[in-house]
C-alpha cells in the first residue's frame, strides 16, 4: 500500500514561515483571563501559572513607585495577597490586566506612603544612614498589622480591605462583597476599632 503524505500541519516552522504563514499565537491577556477563569473554578495549577506570569508586571509597577528593592518586593507580596483574597470578585467579562495593574499600583502607593511616614520625609542624603532603622520598624509594623487583620472576623476583613485598602466606593465594595452598604459601614467601623485596640501600643 502506498504511504500517504504527511498532513500540512506537520511541516517545520521554517517551512511554514517560508510559505508566508505564521503559526497562531495566543494573546497573553486572553491566556491570563483563561487562567483566572480556571482558578475561580478551583484549578490550582492555572492559578499558579497566572501568579507566575503576572510577577514581571507587578515588579515593574512597584519599581516605578518605590526606590528601595526590599520595599518593592514587599509591595509585590502585598499585591499577590490582594489578588488572592479578591480573585473571586474579578468579573470574567472584563479585561484582567487593568484589574491586576490597579491592585499593584494601589499596594505600591500604600507602601510608599507608609515608608515616607516612617522615615519622616528626610532628604535622600540624610536618609541613607539613619533611615535604615525606620525602614525595619516600618516592615515590623506592617507585619504586625497583617497579623492583626488576619484575626478579624471574615466580614470585617472583607469590609476593611475593600473600603480602605482597595479604596473602593461603598457601592463598589457592596457589589464586590455582597454586603449591604450599612453592613459594610458597621463592619469597617468595628474592624478599625478592633485594630486600634490591638495595635494601640504602636501608635
Amino acid at each position: 500500500m502506498t504511504a500517504l503524505p504527511p498532513p500540512q500541519w506537520t511541516r517545520s516552522p521554517a517551512s511554514t514561515l517560508a510559505r508566508g504563514r505564521e503559526a497562531p499565537r495566543l494573546d497573553p491577556d486572553r491566556q491570563w483571563e483563561g487562567w483566572m477563569a480556571a482558578a475561580q473554578a478551583g484549578d490550582q495549577r492555572a492559578y499558579d501559572q497566572l501568579l507566575r506570569a503576572t510577577l514581571p508586571l507587578l515588579r515593574g509597577i512597584c519599581r516605578r513607585r518605590l526606590p528601595i528593592a526590599a520595599e518593592v518586593e514587599d509591595a509585590v507580596q502585598d499585591a499577590l495577597l490582594t489578588i488572592h483574597r479578591l480573585r473571586h470578585t474579578y468579573d470574567p467579562t472584563r479585561p484582567l490586566r487593568p484589574w491586576v495593574v490597579a491592585i499593584a499600583d494601589r499596594r505600591a502607593i500604600d507602601r510608599a506612603r507608609r515608608s515616607r511616614h516612617q522615615v519622616g520625609h528626610l532628604p535622600l542624603d540624610e536618609a541613607t544612614g539613619p533611615a535604615v532603622a525606620p525602614e525595619a520598624e516600618a516592615r515590623q509594623e506592617a507585619r504586625l498589622l497583617r497579623e492583626a487583620v488576619a484575626t478579624l472576623p471574615n466580614a470585617q476583613r472583607v469590609a476593611l480591605r475593600l473600603s480602605k485598602l482597595e479604596e473602593m466606593s461603598l457601592a463598589e465594595a457592596s457589589a464586590a462583597s455582597g454586603m449591604s452598604v450599612g453592613a459594610l459601614k458597621v463592619a469597617t467601623h468595628r474592624a478599625i476599632a478592633s485594630l486600634r485596640r490591638r495595635l494601640g501600643a504602636l501608635t
